[in-house]
């Protein structure tokens, strides 16, 4: 009995240890089993955002809201050294083209740093959505007779960047835009070569003081699929005065069209904000009235400034190197578009085989969206040399440019060699400008010839009559068919008034109450 007892008390009090209650005498019952843990899910971390025009806008947002820095450091003092051929004499290896293993239908270049490109340029590449930055190294680049000083940093990065697509065979790829140097930009399409230049924007252009060049500081380059016609491009750009985020969608083909999607940021008021710019040279043409001591007929990248105007109206501006400064404003509201054209495609007007004028491309800026009220402004810039850019046009808005301001720009831009715009009516093939009378001082004369199907096709003893206005003396207005050419010339003598400045002329062809050509508008300044 007392053995028996002893075990009962015993199994009680290890019951009890485990925590069970018992009671003396008594078998506590099994504690009741724990419940299972519960079950989670692994958590799976949201997949980051994929990279678009947004992430540019936030990084313009940030660069305004702190003080202008221009990053041109890094790079050593025999860069900045360098000659013009010096430069040219670095070439990026055409067997390191991103892409180029890829079998995708564009390919990417980028530009050394040195000479006058000093700004360090940031590329990244967007795949899927994901950016990856490519990384400057020597090796990319062939750099000729140079002989480099010193190793150069890692973190030198780029000049700019290029872009190639086959535009005539499938395995040739054709460059069809570069970007270098501020915020400049140029693009050619099939057959043509390089001419004038666009730019992101131009800031207090033609003012009394010094311009300001903004650049595209970091470019994003969505990697396009093996079907892509087409290839979008990021830019982040920054100047003094703005920041801005820029799209650009590069159609390459016979002519290369270009989306261009624009948000600009203000750090502070700008007195003449240059929307689409379009920068060119004119060293001299038919019109040009004083001796140019030069073997070639004519020596430009284009011969015109062309504006359609929101009532229908379309104007040709023929440029000039004039011998002073020029400032011409066309002002509208909601213009269909303006450019800087080309329209002689004749070589024997030209005479050059190494610059090849008559291929160099025309551009055309169409408007996307509503611009309001503003002006076209032409500036014509006394030049004695055909590798500076001396015309500039751009769009510039009535709308003051305050700090802290915002302002949205999209267009299209079209390199062309014909004028798929051109007006329906008669356009101008040239002017020509020379002396009216011997010894009759500043009276000059002006001969105006138009073409179009029409004008070809009408008989010269059509009642075709000039309508020629200006300030100044208008004589001898006579129109007649140039049945060699089957173009139209109207011609007349100009004798300006003294002391007036310079004279401005318009001038059209008409029959009855048909208009039957474009506006020829001119700018005459007295010697």
């Amino acid at each position: 009995m007392k053995t028996t007892r002893f075990f009962a008390l015993l199994l009680a009090g290890w019951l009890a240890a485990d925590g069970a209650v018992a009671s003396p005498g008594k078998v506590a019952p099994p504690p009741a089993p724990e419940p299972p843990a519960p079950q989670t899910e692994p958590v799976t971390p949201p997949a980051p955002r994929p990279f678009d025009f947004s992430d540019v806008e936030a990084k313009a947002q940030n660069l305004v809201s702190r003080a202008y820095e221009r990053d041109d450091a890094g790079m050593p003092d025999f860069l900045t050294k360098l000659s013009y051929d010096q430069y040219r004499d670095i070439r990026y290896k055409t067997e390191k083209s991103l892409w180029r293993d890829e079998g995708l239908p564009f390919q990417i270049q980028t530009f050394h740093r040195g000479f006058i490109f000093k700004d360090r340029v940031i590329i990244n590449v967007l795949d899927h959505g994901s950016s990856t930055r490519i990384d400057y190294s020597p090796d990319l680049f062939d750099y000729g007779k140079n002989q480099l000083a010193s190793p150069l940093p890692d973190e030198l990065g780029f000049a700019g960047l290029r872009f190639h697509y086959p535009l005539k065979r499938d395995e040739t790829f054709d460059e069809i835009a570069v970007f270098l140097g501020a915020s400049y930009f140029r693009a050619v399409g099939l057959g043509q070569s390089y001419g004038l230049s666009a730019r992101g924007l131009a800031i207090d252009t033609g003012l009394a003081k010094a311009e300001e060049f903004p650049i595209f500081r970091e470019f994003w380059i969505e990697k396009p699929d093996k079907e892509a016609s087409a290839l979008v491009v990021y830019a982040l750009l920054d100047s003094p005065s703005v920041a801005g985020a820029y799209r650009f969608v590069i159609r390459p083909g016979l002519d290369l069209a270009m989306e261009v999607y624009s948000h600009l940021y203000f750090r502070k008021a700008v007195d003449r904000l240059g929307i689409a710019p379009l920068t060119s040279m004119f060293m001299h043409g038919e019109n040009t009235d004083r001796f140019m001591d030069d073997f070639r007929p004519e020596v430009h990248d284009s011969d015109g400034l062309l504006i359609g105007k929101s009532t229908g109206e379309w104007l040709w501006r023929p440029l000039n190197n004039p011998r002073q400064l020029r400032i011409s404003v066309f002002k509208d509201t909601k213009p269909s578009g303006f450019g800087l054209m080309s329209r002689d495609r004749n070589f024997d007007h030209y005479q050059d085989l190494e610059a090849a004028y008559h291929r160099r491309p025309s551009a055309w800026v169409e408007p996307m969206g509503d611009w309001g009220a503003g002006g076209v402004y032409l500036i014509e810039i006394p030049s004695d040399a055909e590798k500076y850019d001396n015309i500039v046009a751009f769009w510039v808005p009535d709308e003051p440019v305050a700090e802290g301001k915002e302002m949205r720009y999209d267009y299209r831009l079209h390199f062309v060699t014909n004028e798929f715009t051109a007006p329906s009516g008669g356009k101008v093939v040239s002017t020509r400008v020379g002396a009216a009378e011997e010894g009759r001082g500043n009276k000059r004369k002006f001969v105006v010839d138009f073409t179009s199907p029409m004008l070809k096709l009408m008989s010269p003893q059509a009642d075709v009559i000039g309508e020629v206005s200006a300030v100044g003396k208008v004589s001898n207005i006579v129109v007649h068919k140039n049945e060699e050419e089957g173009t139209w010339r109207l011609s007349f003598d100009l004798e300006p008034e003294k002391g007036k400045g310079p004279t401005e002329l318009r001038a059209i062809l008409r029959s009855g109450k048909d208009i039957l050509t474009e506006s020829w508008v001119y700018q005459w300044n007295s010697p």
